[in-house]
């Protein structure tokens, strides 16, 4: 399989709604195994089409917890069910999220502490995933990403004016950037 490059915030794949996948075809199965090796080779715990430049709605995500417990999957066409989000500010120390497409930066952001993400696996099976912690967090960040909202985008206002300095001093922010895991380094 292959590496693939991930589009970095500006690009337009990034920013807009993904398409249903309608079919698993051969061509979504190896787009499937590219975005594993993708988010392996990051490194990263989740990956979702549009961030390698295909608008459909598929995302990837793996994680080992404290026990090294492995936790690892596809979701195709996911819908996402979300406990309320506790009101307060995020810790920056436990609440801190980053993105492959924003590489290189982490910012504190309050999520749910419990989802259930439904969907069909890459043999149009369904899934149905209930998690808590961080899972619950890889869910919501890599579901958003099929609806083109990067966490960066749900950031408060100081922490968004940050982002704003940062992607002016790297040049982000304008359609097709990438980077290439493996090759460029995650501050580029």
């Amino acid at each position: 399989m292959a590496v693939l490059p991930i589009r970095i915030m500006g690009d337009p794949v990034l920013h807009s709604v993904a398409a249903r996948v309608d079919e698993v075809t051969d061509e979504i199965r190896t787009l499937v195994a590219d975005m594993f090796d993708t988010m392996d080779e990051a490194p990263g715990v989740g990956l979702a089409a549009p961030q390698v430049g295909v608008g459909l709605r598929i995302y990837t995500y793996t994680y080992q917890d404290d026990e090294g417990e492995p936790w690892r999957g596809v979701i195709i066409n996911p819908e996402l069910w979300l406990k309320p989000v506790e009101p307060g500010a995020p810790d920056p120390d436990e609440e801190s999220e980053g993105c492959l497409s924003f590489p290189g930066e982490r910012f504190p952001l309050r999520r749910s502490d419990e989802v259930c993400v439904t969907g069909t696996d890459l043999d149009g099976a369904p899934v149905e995933v209930h998690v808590t912690g961080w899972r619950a967090r890889i869910m919501q960040h890599e579901f958003d990403h099929l609806d083109g909202v990067l966490y960066i985008d749900r950031l408060d206002d100081d922490d968004w004016k940050t982002v704003q300095k940062i992607a002016r001093k790297r040049g982000w922010g304008r359609p097709g950037q990438s980077w290439m895991p493996g090759v460029d380094a995650l501050d580029a």
